[in-house]
């Protein structure tokens, strides 16, 4: 007899979803493909020796016996306590040690704010497009989203507070905003400092809190640093969220927290309910990174390398792709918005595109109700410099091909339409 699994699974399990990027990713290890898809770091990135240099370290101090133990829900304390230096020198963040624990990747501190402070039915607010890794982690908890679109400064204020006088019309009352301020995933745009202060200012009046998602920052090729929402938080009403992922590498799984006592008390406990601790070994190389003067060195191998992949596919999207497109151009991060006109549909095209062996994303993973299907999210920084030049141009003689098919179609209807 076949057992029924699928009545005993829960009503939450069953409204998981698969994240679309991760399924792209088994459609692109085909032999000649050019992905443009996963929002990967290049391994040329990652400090192979100086990690090496890391775990002779441990070995050398007799660290090795505690590497390899159980350690505290929080984090090793040495890593907290050098971050916690790092984060007020470098980003102005005022913490200590006892603000911040270490999480599983920033993904998981992702689904520590969806656990602890939604309940099925509650309503959260993000800019759009928005990261799909938050997507999914706030969806599994059976919350309600609504969406607020960008502008050219970030989030939009204005579409901001008229959402929030309609909801709170209705008796609803948002938990949190989810922002990546810093060249946004999936956009590659950035806040301006004056939005972030009146963000706050706006949080604080309507009563949430601020999710800052800080994967990119350290990634910046011109221009300054704008300072982190974090760091002009005054009240405690913002959770900041980091990790290694983008400035040592994502296969240590490592992320950090930096929140009042309030909030990583909860986050403490759900982490407690979800894996104990984070992994020690990783931890103990990421502090040695961080204590030897490592860090801000790669940081600069990682600029330079990424500015130079940035720039390969601006000219390459500039010598190739159609008029009537547009992209952005960051300052920073892994990414580029790719914008075509409305009567082309970036589902459709897909297969189209797999065909010619180029892969992107689908701009409509990126919207929570969906939507936006004329866009597409580019990463730059993977690819090798010859293949993001191939790349676009397959990718362009794709758009030509689905914009000349259109404008056949929209010439010529079919009889009777």
């Amino acid at each position: 007899m076949v057992v029924n699994i699928e009545r005993l699974f829960s009503k939450r399990a069953n409204r998981l979803r698969s994240s679309e990027i991760r399924e792209l990713l088994k459609v692109t290890q085909i032999p000649g493909m050019v992905s443009f898809a996963g929002g990967l770091p290049n391994p040329l990135a990652f400090p192979v020796d100086v990690i090496h240099e890391c775990i002779e370290k441990i070995f050398k101090k007799g660290d090795i016996r505690e590497a390899l133990q159980y350690g505290t829900t929080e984090g090793l304390t040495q890593l907290r306590g050098v971050l916690a230096e790092r984060m007020k020198n470098k980003k102005h963040i005022d913490c200590e040690m006892h603000n911040i624990i270490i999480t599983s990747g920033a993904q998981q501190a992702l689904s520590f704010a969806a656990l602890c402070f939604l309940d099925p039915g509650d309503t959260y607010l993000t800019s759009v497009p928005a990261y799909l890794g938050a997507i999914q982690a706030f969806h599994a908890l059976e919350a309600n989203c609504e969406s607020i679109p960008m502008n050219e400064e970030g989030i939009d204020l204005d579409s901001l507070r008229r959402n929030l006088e309609r909801l709170r019309r209705t008796g609803v009352y948002p938990k949190f905003l989810y922002t990546v301020p810093t060249f946004q995933n999936p956009s590659g745009e950035t806040m301006s400092i004056g939005h972030r202060k009146e963000l706050l200012n706006i949080a604080s009046q309507y009563d949430f809190v601020i999710v800052e998602d800080d994967p990119y920052s350290e990634l910046v090729f011109e221009g300054k640093e704008i300072p982190a929402i974090k760091s002009l938080d005054k009240k405690g009403r913002v959770i900041y969220i980091s990790t290694f992922s983008k400035i040592l590498a994502p296969g240590f799984r490592l992320g950090w927290v930096i929140a009042s006592k309030e909030i990583l008390d909860k986050f403490i406990l759900a982490k407690q309910a979800m894996d104990l601790c984070t992994n020690v070994f990783s931890q103990y190389v990421a502090y040695e990174y961080i204590n030897g003067g490592y860090l801000d060195k790669q940081v600069e191998n990682i600029k330079e390398l990424y500015k130079r992949k940035r720039d390969i596919m601006l000219d390459s999207i500039k010598k190739y792709f159609p008029p009537g497109i547009k992209w952005t151009i960051p300052k920073g991060g892994m990414f580029i918005w790719i914008t075509l006109p409305k009567n082309i549909d970036t589902r459709l095209m897909f297969q189209k595109a797999l065909a010619k062996k180029v892969a992107y994303v689908l701009g409509e993973a990126f919207y929570p109700e969906g939507g936006n299907y004329n866009s597409m999210r580019l990463n730059f920084s993977y690819s090798d410099d010859d293949s993001i030049r191939e790349g676009i141009k397959r990718l362009a003689e794709v758009i030509k091909q689905e914009l000349s098919t259109k404008f056949q179609q929209d010439a010529f209807p079919p009889e009777g339409v």
